[in-house]
């Protein structure tokens, strides 16, 4: 009887260490640490804001792999490291403006200019009112904008600011000549690099 309770326990034993084997945990790459860490610390990096004329502008250094993990996914962070690293010299700015009522922006009352001829604004020559310098003191035009329509859903109206050709590194200066609105020039100075993956 008591060779039997010994063979039980023994069997029991090896039963919970073979168990315990298959069990493994597998490592975590260092990939998928740091996009634990960009999720946890948030996906935009420094916003800065104006207020003018009853309008707020609110620019944000968005991350460059958040855009890429959007269209990509975080399957397989290899692929998204390879893409980031063929565009890492690109940056995107959000831009958001907001009327402290929450009315329109694109009425007549704030723009000068009809409904329609201030979307066209937004959407095709806007991009002309935005440049970037460098702390260098090279200058960057805009080589792109996505204007966001929310069709009035939402109390603010939000453009995409894209450049291309600037250091990764490189702490930026966002300079927005307001020809839509009327309130003269701005600067929206990013004293940190973007948050890199």
């Amino acid at each position: 009887m008591i060779f039997k309770k010994e063979y039980i326990f023994f069997l029991i034993g090896i039963l919970l260490f073979v168990s315990c084997q298959k069990e493994k945990i597998t490592p975590v790459s260092d990939n998928e640490y740091k996009l634990f860490n960009l999720e946890q610390a948030g996906w935009k990096s420094k916003s800065v804001s104006h207020l003018f004329s009853e309008i707020e502008y609110k620019a944000t250094l968005v991350p460059l792999q958040y855009y890429i993990l959007k269209n990509e996914g975080s399957d397989n962070l290899q692929k998204v490291d390879s893409i980031y690293e063929s565009l890492k010299n690109e940056r995107i700015i959000e831009v958001e403006f907001q009327q402290e009522k929450e009315d329109d922006l694109l009425k007549e009352i704030y723009t000068n200019r009809d409904y329609e001829s201030s979307v066209k604004y937004m959407s095709f020559y806007i991009e002309k009112d935005f440049k970037v310098v460098t702390q260098k003191g090279d200058t960057v035009n805009c080589s792109g904008v996505t204007f966001e329509r929310n069709f009035k859903v939402a109390p603010f109206k939000r453009l995409l600011l894209h450049f291309g050709n600037i250091p990764e590194q490189e702490n930026i200066k966002l300079i927005y000549n307001d020809n839509l609105f009327g309130n003269g020039l701005m600067k929206f100075n990013f004293k940190e690099t973007p948050i890199k993956l």
